[in-house]
């Protein structure tokens, strides 16, 4: 019997990305001691906007986005939209479980908090599509699925998050008897989301990949250039990480409860994604790449977009919008953990391998 691969892939990580656990650490606090020693700063940080945008959280998110997307070989995208098996499970596994989990763990845990209940369903509403290629590159999936699965997400997004909100806000609470709530949202400010957090940094990385290779090839590309630009996705992450914690300092520490009671169904929800689409990938028969890259696209979510909604809709203060913060202030540690439970889990698929 062969030993699994795991250590080795995790040994053959650079500095940056093995010790990545210890540096988010140091960004969350380096966040917190900030947004509590410069009282000032996350009134100046909110101020830097546009429209419901924070210019530094959109900094951010394209400088961690742009060298995982200039990673991807477009040319091989056919091989994923021609995997049928992979494209249906995670249009289910996004618009159909992942949503219906978030309304039945809020519910579930938070029956007696309306707004915290209201702002975890709009998480749960929001798929992922700027993190989740983080994640996805750190736990050695497939780069062109996840751009493709990430751009299937976006279409969805446009298309279906205002009606699903009336769905699980409005229409289902009423046939169970249960208070409902209203979202007014429309497409083409879901549709501004996107283009900003997705299109941006896809062209700059479609880009990037078509002029290198045609003017110093594709060898020059990916072994001169990519890692040269590599680092700036962590920094981008790391920036954002800071960033975050600083503006939502002062919450955390005055509503600890609060965001305890939070963290209760969004650790229940991300761990049941995660776990019940890898499993689910693995009983489909894909490989290891593209069964992590289903289970992270399935479990993150489009944080960016609940916070603009829950702030848009019922104000900057309301729990709702505090709901939203804290899905990433979970969501970043938690998915960082399963990118080493992914990388220890590649041995399942080795050993498959090795009986076959």
């Amino acid at each position: 019997m062969t030993p699994g691969p795991s250590p080795g892939v995790i040994a053959g990580l650079s500095t940056l990305d093995r010790f990545l656990p210890v540096w988010i650490g140091a960004a969350m606090a380096a966040g917190l001691l900030l947004g509590r020693l410069l009282p000032g700063l996350d009134g100046a940080l909110e101020a830097v906007k546009i429209g419901e945008i924070s210019l530094p959280i959109a900094l951010g998110l394209l400088l961690m986005m742009y060298p995982v997307l200039a990673k991807v070989r477009y040319d091989r995208l056919g091989t994923v939209t021609g995997d049928r098996r992979l494209l249906l499970s995670s249009l289910v596994l996004n618009w159909v479980l992942g949503p219906a989990l978030m309304f039945a763990l809020a519910w579930a845990l938070l029956p007696d908090l309306p707004e915290y209940r209201t702002g975890l369903i709009i998480v749960g509403l929001a798929r992922c599509i700027a993190m989740v290629l983080i994640w996805n590159d750190l736990a050695c999936g497939d780069r062109e699925a996840a751009a493709v699965l990430v751009a299937l997400n976006s279409v969805f997004q446009v298309i279906a998050f205002g009606a699903l909100g009336w769905f699980y806000l409005e229409l289902l609470p009423g046939w169970l008897g249960l208070a409902g709530s209203t979202l007014d949202v429309s497409a083409w400010d879901i549709a501004q989301y996107v283009l900003i957090f997705l299109g941006i940094p896809l062209a700059a990385g479609y880009a990037s990949r078509k002029l290198g290779e045609r003017t110093r090839g594709r060898d020059w590309y990916e072994r001169r250039f990519l890692p040269k630009i590599g680092p700036i996705a962590l920094y981008g992450l790391l920036f954002t990480i800071v960033i975050l914690f600083a503006l939502q300092g002062h919450t955390i520490s005055e509503r600890p409860w609060d965001v305890a009671r939070i963290a209760l169904p969004l650790l229940a929800y991300f761990a049941l994604m995660w776990g019940g689409s890898f499993l689910a990938g693995r009983a489909i028969g894909l490989p290891y790449e593209r069964t992590t890259t289903l289970a992270f696209t399935a479990a993150g979510n489009n944080f960016e977009l609940a916070i603009a909604v829950a702030v848009g809709v019922f104000g900057v203060t309301s729990g709702q919008a505090l709901a939203g913060v804290v899905g990433p202030l979970i969501e970043v540690p938690v998915l960082v953990a399963l990118v080493y439970v992914s990388l220890w889990g590649r041995r399942l698929f080795s050993e498959e391998l090795n009986r076959a």
